[in-house]
């Protein structure tokens, strides 16, 4: 059980970012804007995260370690800006297929950096993930691809960032407690999403209110769990490996969405859903 144990916990990371979509679109439902919805997810998730940081930090900590793990959160931030960025100009669906060729670019990013040929189960898991994502997306038989080059751009970008987010995680801030590397990571994150999107509804009671439940559920599930889920398991898992196990985060997404919000999931999704999760296993075994 114990050689599952980091696998798992990014597994279960990936899914966190997974539940994210559905409540996104319960919060725009509700009448919360973009700036509302990243500000708050970051806002809320670092209540949650820094007490805990905090009873655990280490009096070795130096400022230098700190100011390294603030840098190495931004792509975090940069993730989510990317992300909603590319939303603004081409479908969901095409949105998801580009933010899913970070399985590629992190199994690339690791070769490239540690000079590893990836092992043949990690292909054969990527040849099974991307195809499947593509069929669970929906991207194949839904309505025509609404979409521009300055959309597929942002998409592609924030496939990079995440790579890059899920390297840092294995890499940066060794030693250091997980809950204090995941808070400071977060926090990196959070000030380049203040800086772009700032939490203006702090300074409204009313807006405040209407954020505070999605933002509560996104601020754990966003910035509590999953950074804390990674700074433990990545490490151990490497980067390529990781890649391929939050994908489990298009699974939950579809999952969510079906069961929370009543979307219809087609026969091609489900087939893509089953090749995700097959391409999991075998890059896990």
């Amino acid at each position: 059980m114990s050689k599952y144990r980091y696998p798992l916990l990014v597994f279960l990371g990936g899914a966190c970012f997974g539940i994210l979509s559905t409540v996104v679109k319960i919060a725009y439902a509700s009448g919360i804007d973009r700036a509302g919805v990243s500000s708050g997810q970051f806002f809320f998730g670092l209540l949650f995260l820094l007490p805990f940081a905090l009873r655990a930090w280490p009096r070795t900590m130096r400022a230098r370690q700190v100011l390294g793990l603030l840098a190495a959160g931004i792509p975090t931030g940069c993730t989510t800006l990317f992300y909603y960025h590319a939303l603004e100009s081409v479908s969901a669906s095409l949105a998801v297929v580009l933010l899913f060729q970070y399985i590629l670019l992190a199994l690339l990013l690791e070769t490239v950096v540690h000079r590893a040929v990836p092992s043949k189960k990690k292909l054969l898991a990527v040849l099974l993930l991307l195809p499947g994502s593509v069929l669970a997306s929906g991207v194949l038989t839904g309505a025509p691809l609404a979409a521009d080059a300055k959309g597929i751009f942002y998409g592609l970008l924030s496939a990079l960032s995440y790579a890059v987010t899920l390297f840092l995680n294995g890499t940066v801030g060794r030693g250091v407690p997980s809950v204090c590397k995941a808070a400071v990571m977060s926090s990196g994150g959070a000030l380049l999403t203040f800086f772009v999107l700032p939490p203006t509804f702090l300074l409204d009671g009313q807006a405040f209110l209407q954020v505070l439940p999605c933002g509560l559920v996104l601020g754990v599930l966003g910035v509590t769990l999953p950074p804390l889920l990674f700074a433990i398991g990545i490490p151990h898992t490497g980067v390529g490996l990781a890649g391929i196990l939050t994908s489990s985060e298009l699974v939950i997404a579809m999952l969510s969405a079906h069961f929370i919000l009543g979307e219809p999931v087609t026969l091609t999704a489900w087939l893509g859903i089953l090749m995700i999760f097959i391409g999991i296993v075998v890059g896990n075994r």
